[in-house]
Parts: C-alpha cells; structure tokens; sequence
C-alpha cells in the first residue's frame, strides 16, 4: 500500500484508503481522500476549516502496466469565514491534482495535449488506445486549443513567407525568428497591411528576410521602415534558373544538334574499329513523327497568335478565333518566339536499357543467340521477358545484315554499339549550368561547351547565369552593379527582364549577397506548417494551426 501511496497525483495531499483490482476489465480503482485540515477560499483567499460536507468526484488518471486507473477522490465543501466574501460555500481545490470540473487528472490532461499537438486528432487517438487512454479526437483538440500560446518575444532578425490554406486560394503569412530559428506567429492572410500591423504592434525588427514579393516588401516599409530588407539567395537563383529556362526554351534545333553530338561522341572508337549504331525501334520512329507533327501545329498555332496580335486583337477575340483557350493565348504572347514544351529525360526508356551494353559485349564476342543472352541477363536482375530481348536482338541483325534464320556469319563482322541517350531537355540544362563547380561531372563541361558553341545566344545566358550564380553563392556585391549593367544591354529578353526587376528590388537584392541572413530555415518550417496542414486535411481553423505549429517544435 505504500508503495501505492508514491503513485498517486498528489502524496502529499491525498491518502489511499482502498485499491479494488477487476482483473477481468483489467481496471483498478482507487479509493482517495483529501486530507488538508485548512483550505483557502477561491474568492477572497481567506484560509478556513469549517466543513459544511462531503462528496466524491470520479477522476481517470493515467495507467499502471494494461490496468486503467479510476480515482474516486472523496473531496470536502467549506465555510468561508470572510463576512466581506460574497462566496459562502466553495468546493476545496486540488490544484496539483485536477481542475474545476474535470474528469481526468492533470497529468492525464498534458499527456493527451502532448500526443494531441503531435499528431492531431485522428493519429492521436490510434496512438493513445495503445498507450492504454481512451479519448476521442474532439477531446484532443479541444485539450490542444485549451493551451495557452507563447508570449512572443520580438526578433531583430525576422523571416516571413506566405503559406497556402487551400488549394492555393487563400493564403497566409509566417512569421519566423532567424535567430533562434523558431516560429513566432501566424497571420491570417498574405496581405500588407496585416504585416505592416504585426510590426508596428511589435517594434524592434531591424532585418527582415523575404522574397521578393511586392507585397511583403511594402508591408514592411509601413510597418518597419528603418529594417533592412534581404531578398533571399534560394528565390534569386530560382529566378535566375526561369529566366534561362525561358532561354533555352527557344533552341530547340540547338538542344537536338548536341543531342546527336553527344550521341555520336559516345559511339566514337579510338582504335579506328568500324562501329555501327543500333537503329531506333519502329515504335519510337512513329512517336517522333507524330509529335513532329504535334509540334508543327503548335508553332502555326504560336505565329498566327502573334499576327492577330500586332494586328490590335485582344487577347479573347484571339482565342475565339484560333479555338484555344485565353491562357495559352497570352502563354504564347509570352515570349515572340515559340517555346518548346519540357520533355521526360526517361522518354522511351525501356526495361532492357540497363543490360544494352552487356548485351552488345556478348553480341560482338560472337555469342549471337537471344535465348543464351536473356538467361544471363535474368541472373543478373532482369525481370522481363524473353520476346523484349528478341526484338533488341532482331534489330542488331537488321544493322548487321544476318539474316533472321542465319544465327552466324563467315565473314568479319563490324562491331555494334549502342549511342547513350541524352535527351537533353531546358530544364536539365539549366541544372548543369547552374550546379555549383564542385559538383559538376566532366560529361558536365562537355554538354555546356557544346551548347555555348550552338548559339550566340545560348553562349550569352550561359555566361550571365554562372555569372549571376557565383555572386550570389561567393558574396560578391562588387560585382553585382557590372553584371546587371551587360544584362540590361544583353540580346536577351528575358534577362533584361529579368535585370530590371532586379534593379526594382536592388537593396534587397544586395544585401541578400552581402549579408549572411538566409531565407532556407523558413522554408524549412513552411515544408513542416504544410505537413501539419495536410494532417488536418483543412478541417481545423487557424487557432489549432497556429498552436500545432508553434508549440509543436
């Protein structure tokens, strides 16, 4: 029993007089008084110990092993003795133990809260029946709501990022303490004036971290006109990257040109060895033909857009016109060049291509049957069948000029490879470009020097953004002013475009390469604001949000 006694909420103010044991529930109930001889009245404080009588509460505490735990607390009403409390009877208080007309105790209460801001409704309550408590997910976020927020304490280094509610239509802003990298506030929208609010509610923010939002930007010169603003580095070069994108985008007969160079570079023999190539599936030829097809439909489409344009036609009339819709119509009036659609890299790859070149070793060391390479390459991991191999296989033949039912030949034979599939695409491009130096492969230098070789222009976007990269990643602001200067001169659309909305922004963006202040950990608690948003699959308000995400850290 007294070991019992060391288990209970509150020793000290509580005596166990009985423990009842229902093995078949597995349920244990204690039996509890309160034992304080002077009490203080809830109102006036006054102490007292005139008793006016007794009644009993039944509380659920947390459980011992697989047994639940019932308290039934035998508690006590008082007199106050204060003539001036306008309190006659009150109910004694167990502070320590439980609150005012609760059913559980207060340890009880905070491990449901923590499991509750952990994991929410739903993913609480499968967690805690197997920690032995029973509660459904209302009870836990209503424990979750019950919590008060923390005092915000206001940064001088300050990161702010909107954040979506729903399916982008609604969005609100987060307010995150850089320096010790925690979140400090939530705002219900994404609007200045919100923002300009919070700062002025709040002074002392001498730097303020951000994209370049317009928005963002003239909150805080209403709010804080003396902080310092630092565009971030990540949204510079993400930036950056479109623009060349948009570059790229518009060379489609350069992409295709290094395509075949690489591709012939690959099947190049230094011994001076006859190679021949392996063709094209007869498939793959039918889809290149009809997406040649495809593409020239488009571009029709893309010149007759701009022919109506200069003609003075508004942006519906056009649609209505050619049949498409307002948006491509303006997408097309983006840039007066086409611009070709982003193609998978793993466009017409198939099951066999990991043992082309093993196939290819064991095809010109003379071993010429499908049957024998598809049971060597099975027990090297292959999972596919015998037919895929014979059509491989059949199309070597083709090149070689063996007949279907002639497995060998007396004659020397040329040998056969097979070209590596690049499939350069813009986007692909624009990571080699811009990937940082110590990262980059050697193949790397190959495709960006054939690419700068293509065209004068890719040659020009090329050099801008690695330009523009290395001042971002080096911290070189000195060389900020030179490289926006011969990109406001360039040939280039788009990076002047992109030039000057720099220019727009140009404190902001030279502070983002001379200062250290970064951006990345608001993203990092955007990613996780975003997890727990999904938890709640948007059923949850902003209060429960708001406690999830700043306390939960």
């Amino acid at each position: 029993m007294s070991v019992l006694t060391h288990l209970l909420p509150d020793s000290s103010n509580l005596k166990l007089e009985n423990c009842l044991v229902d093995e078949i529930k597995t349920h244990i109930k204690l039996i509890v008084a309160a034992i304080r001889t002077v009490v203080n009245c809830p109102v006036c404080h006054q102490p007292t110990h005139r008793i006016h009588s007794r009644y009993e509460r039944k509380l659920a505490d947390l459980p011992w092993a697989d047994y639940s735990i019932t308290l039934q607390l035998r508690v006590r009403k008082f007199f106050c003795i204060n003539t001036l409390c306008k309190r006659r009877i009150f109910t004694e208080r167990l502070t320590s133990v439980t609150a005012p007309w609760a059913r559980r105790t207060l340890r009880l209460a905070q491990r449901l809260s923590a499991i509750g801001l952990a994991l929410g409704g739903a993913a609480g309550v499968r967690l805690s029946k197997q920690l032995g408590v029973t509660a459904s997910r209302n009870t836990l976020l209503q424990l979750v709501r019950s919590i008060p927020l923390p005092p915000i304490v206001t940064p001088q280094t300050l990161g702010v990022d909107d954040f979506c509610f729903g399916k982008c239509k609604t969005y609100g802003t987060a307010l995150i303490d850089l320096e010790r990298s925690r979140p400090i506030a939530l705002l219900l929208d994404a609007k200045a004036e919100t923002l300009a609010e919070w700062l002025k509610a709040h002074p002392g923010v001498t730097v303020v971290s951000r994209d370049r939002s317009k928005t963002y930007e003239s909150g805080i010169h209403q709010g804080a006109p003396e902080a310092i603003h630092v565009a971030d580095r990540f949204h510079l070069l993400q930036n950056l990257a479109q623009t060349l994108n948009q570059v790229f985008a518009t060379h489609h007969q350069a992409f295709k040109a290094v395509d075949e160079a690489y591709s012939l570079s690959s099947v190049t023999q230094t011994d001076g060895t006859v190679v021949m190539r392996v063709p094209r599936p007869t498939r793959e030829q039918q889809a290149l033909q009809l997406a040649e097809q495809s593409r020239a439909r488009r571009v029709a489409i893309h010149q007759q857009v701009w022919d109506l344009h200069h003609q003075g036609w508004s942006g519906k009339a056009i649609a209505r016109q050619v049949g498409i819709g307002v948006t491509s119509v303006f997408r097309y009036l983006r840039t007066p060049t086409f611009l070709e659609p982003n193609r998978r890299r793993s466009r017409g790859r198939s099951i066999l291509v990991p043992y082309h070149e093993y196939i290819l070793k064991r095809w010109n060391e003379g071993c010429h049957e499908g049957l024998i390479l598809s049971k060597e390459i099975q027990q090297q991991g292959y999972r596919g069948s015998y037919d895929t191999v014979a059509r491989y296989t059949r199309r070597i033949r083709t090149v070689q000029e063996i007949k279907p039912r002639k497995r060998y030949s007396v004659k020397s034979l040329p040998k056969i490879t097979q070209p590596k599939k690049l499939c350069l695409t813009p986007g692909r491009a624009v990571w080699l470009v811009l990937r940082k130096p110590e990262s980059q492969q050697p193949q790397d230098e190959e495709l960006i020097a054939l690419l700068t070789a293509q065209h004068p222009d890719l040659a020009e976007a090329i050099e801008l953004a690695q330009g523009f990269s290395c001042i971002v990643r080096q911290r070189q602001p000195l060389e900020l002013d030179p490289l926006l200067t011969q990109a406001l001169m360039s040939n280039l659309t788009a990076f002047r475009r992109f030039a000057k909305r720099l220019r727009e922004d140009y404190d902001a963006v030279k502070a983002g390469v001379t200062m250290s202040v970064s951006n990345g950990p608001v993203e990092g608690h955007i990613n996780r604001l975003k997890m727990l948003k999904r938890q709640m699959y948007g059923r949850a308000k902003i209060d429960l949000l708001e406690r999830r995400f700043l306390l939960a850290t």
